[in-house]
C-alpha cells in the first residue's frame, strides 16, 4: 500500500493511485478525505484518522477535537468541512483530479450514533442535523465522497466514450 505522507488530500490521492497503477498496470482510482476545521487552520486534515494517535479510536479523536475547540463558542468559529479528494492514474501519470466538500460545523457534543468517525459532532449545513443523525441516503446524497465521486463517474463515462 502507499504511503500517506503527503501535506494534502490531494497529494495522498494522488500518491496512492500513483503507486496503484504501478503495481497493477492498470488504470487506478484513489482517494483521501477527512475533516477540515477552518479555526484550526485545516486541521485534523490528512491526519483525521489518527488525530488522538494511531492506535486510538473515532471516539478519541472526536474528543481530542472537542478539547481543541471548547474555547470556540459561535457557530462562525466552528465552521469546518469533509473533504474528499479523489485521483485517477494510467501509465504512470494522474489523468484526472477531483474534489469534493460539504459544509458544516461543529458541534459542542455529539449529537447521534449514525455514521462514523466525525459524523456525530458534524452539524451538516445543507441537512440541518448531525451527520450522525442523518439517514444513510440523505448524507450520501449530499457528502464530499459523493460529490468527488460524481465527477470521477463523469470523467470515467467520457473517457469510455472517447475511446470507442
Amino acid at each position: 500500500p502507499a504511503v500517506e505522507d503527503e501535506d494534502t488530500f490531494e497529494g495522498n490521492a494522488a500518491a496512492k493511485a500513483l503507486a496503484a497503477s504501478s503495481q497493477s498496470g492498470l488504470p487506478a482510482l484513489a482517494d483521501d478525505s477527512g475533516l477540515s476545521v477552518d479555526a484550526l487552520g485545516g486541521l485534523p486534515g490528512v491526519h483525521s484518522a489518527r488525530y488522538a494517535g494511531p492506535a486510538q479510536d473515532g471516539k478519541a479523536n472526536i474528543a481530542k477535537l472537542l478539547a481543541e475547540m471548547k474555547h470556540l463558542e459561535t457557530e462562525a468559529e466552528r465552521l469546518a468541512s469533509f473533504v474528499c479528494a479523489a485521483a485517477v492514474a494510467r501509465s504512470g501519470r494522474i489523468v484526472f483530479a477531483a474534489k469534493g466538500r460539504t459544509k458544516g460545523r461543529i458541534l459542542h457534543r455529539p449529537d447521534g450514533d449514525g455514521g462514523f468517525g466525525y459524523d456525530p459532532v458534524f452539524h451538516s449545513l445543507e441537512l440541518g442535523m448531525s451527520f450522525g443523525r442523518a439517514l444513510p441516503e440523505d448524507k450520501d446524497r449530499i457528502s464530499h465522497r459523493g460529490r468527488a465521486f460524481a465527477d470521477v463517474r463523469d470523467f470515467i463515462m467520457r473517457d469510455i466514450a472517447r475511446t470507442r
